[in-house]
């Protein structure tokens, strides 16, 4: 005889699926969208749930934020630069919905190739064996010396490369310039020795070091006014979630109420420095926290799109 018998299941015990409780009715499915259709009506037809209703979520938090006059700071790698997303972001800080811009030391390098030659992002592979990647004369010229001016003039390195951007054949296009016209605070966040402009004698320690830190406490001042705001981290998988955990403790331990917020990460993988330091940890005390994954080039301007049609509804549209 077998030491593991068939169980008997005669006396099994049924439930019934009238009174069970599920996850998901005929309330949470999609509609297919009609050709010719308005972008508000695709939206409004994606399934109502997981992603599709986080994104639906964030983007009507973020709007109210942006209505109420509330913070709303993007912080950002430089990979959405490099996808064509400048266009998009430099539309969400003339409508009002983008307070502050931060960015890594990266950022800066293909802004102002943008704005200064029309063209960035270097094949790296083809330049590397030839030690010749990140070599640009012009790049490492004009930025090493913007660098030096916002040391000597105390300014942070956002704002000097912005003002320095503000003649530029693209200038349109520049995100940093265009904060500049604008009076938006855009703060870049280095990492000495990542940014090819680092590797030239041009370039000081000492001007990076201080025209960094003077954004650092830039950026801390936004984040103080971040209570019923938005914080978005847009493609950083280090750096940015970084700064933000420490400007955010270094807020509350100033005594500034910066606890009821919501939280954004998009990227194409989920990574733990975003998950923790921006998802999860900061909205313990209230708010809460979204993560959108996919490609930046789809899924930003499909948000930012979102949020325009959200606050476009606000005004009674």
């Amino acid at each position: 005889m077998s030491k593991f018998p068939p169980l008997d299941l005669s006396r099994i015990r049924c439930t019934h699926l009238a009174g069970r409780e599920s996850k998901v009715s005929l309330a949470h499915l999609g509609r297919p969208h009609t050709p010719g259709g308005s972008l508000r009506s695709f939206l409004e037809n994606l399934p109502n749930t997981l992603a599709a209703a986080d994104l639906r979520e964030l983007a009507r938090r973020w709007a109210e934020a942006a209505a109420g006059g509330k913070t709303i700071i993007l912080a950002m790698g430089a990979h959405p630069i490099k996808v064509g997303l400048s266009p998009v972001i430099i539309d969400l800080m003339e409508c009002g919905a983008l307070s502050a811009l931060a960015m890594n030391g990266a950022g800066i390098i293909h802004d102002a190739e943008l704005a200064l030659a029309g063209h960035t992002s270097e094949d790296v592979a083809a330049m590397l064996a030839a030690g010749d990647f990140g070599m640009a004369e012009e790049t490492q010229r004009f930025l090493n010396a913007a660098t030096r001016r916002a040391a000597a003039d105390g300014i942070g390195l956002g704002q000097a490369v912005g003002e320095a951007l503000k003649d530029a054949p693209n200038a349109r296009l520049s995100l940093l310039a265009q904060a500049a016209r604008l009076g938006i605070p855009a703060t870049v966040h280095v990492a000495i020795g990542t940014d090819t402009i680092h590797l030239h004698p041009e370039a000081s320690g000492a001007a990076i070091g201080e025209a960094s830190l003077n954004d650092f406490r830039t950026f801390c001042a936004a984040v103080a006014t971040l209570e019923g705001g938005v914080h978005v981290n847009l493609g950083s998988a280090v750096i940015l979630p970084e700064v933000f955990l420490k400007a955010l403790t270094l807020a509350r331990n100033l005594g500034h109420h910066a606890s009821d917020f919501t939280t954004a990460n998009l990227d194409f993988n989920a990574h733990y420095r975003p998950l923790t330091n921006v998802v999860r940890r900061p909205t313990l005390e209230g708010g809460r926290g979204f993560n959108l994954l996919g490609h930046h080039e789809i899924m930003f301007p499909l948000l930012a799109a979102a949020v325009k049609e959200s606050l476009q509804a606000g005004k009674g549209s």
